[in-house]
């Protein structure tokens, strides 16, 4: 089961999404870092949850919480999160942290999704970072129960078939790559044409000044003795 929350803090909403438990949490996290390479950066960020682009993670720093997944707006870069829509995360990461949520003054970690790191010695739900450069720090002073009490209003329960969700937009990313590619190459093909045809043009633009009958009707040789009485 996954909880999906919406945080209308931003235009348009935001999303976030937590596991229900630390083995939801390792579904969560092993359909976002298996290394593909269609996962490309200019994916979309309503991307299906298992992408690592635009997607970024956040928990209690050095308490047990659950993981706190924002599916960050459009253009929204993880290190440039809105200040009211990281508070949301924030709360939410505390409240979800059965010894976080009783404790003042905690630190939530969050990093983006694509800096997450898991190997097989790591315990279920359990992960690292690749980079620790990439790891931001936010300071909780309290629980604030407007925000927690706002964002569990928007609270929905759904049961969602990660695998499938991961091959599905696969597919999708499949062939949003072909088209880019199809469409590149007719560019590609049009502008080809048209430097083509300018060079035609340009190596033939004086074709019609040099065809004998051209040549003819300006030679001085075929004119009548009027012509030259005239010019005088």
């Amino acid at each position: 089961m996954v909880y999906y929350f919406t945080s209308n803090t931003v235009s348009p909403a935001a999303f976030i999404y937590v596991g229900k438990d630390k083995v939801e949490n390792e579904e969560l996290i092993k359909y976002g870092l298996e290394e593909d390479g269609m996962l490309r950066k200019e994916a979309r960020p309503d991307d299906y949850i298992g992408s690592n682009t635009n997607t970024s993670q956040f928990h209690v720093d050095n308490l047990s919480s659950a993981h706190i997944y924002l599916r960050q707006p459009e253009g929204c870069a993880w290190d440039a999160i809105p200040e009211e829509l990281l508070k949301d995360c924030a709360q939410l990461t505390k409240a979800n942290s059965i010894e976080g949520n009783k404790k003042d003054n905690i630190t939530v970690i969050y990093t983006p999704w694509s800096n997450l790191k898991k190997d097989g010695s790591m315990a279920v739900g359990q992960v690292g970072f690749k980079d620790q450069k990439k790891v931001k720090r936010v300071h909780v002073i309290e629980r604030e129960n407007p925000v927690v009490n706002r964002l569990n209003k928007t609270k929905v329960e759904k049961f969602p078939d990660l695998r499938q969700e991961k091959e599905d937009r696969l597919k999708e990313l499949s062939r949003r790559d072909r088209a880019a590619r199809l469409a590149h190459q007719k560019e590609e093909a049009r502008l080809a044409k048209e430097r083509k045809e300018a060079k035609w043009q340009r190596e033939h633009a004086y074709d019609d000044v040099f065809t004998e009958d051209a040549l003819e009707e300006n030679s001085n040789e075929n004119r009548t003795r009027d012509w030259e009485d005239d010019f005088m």
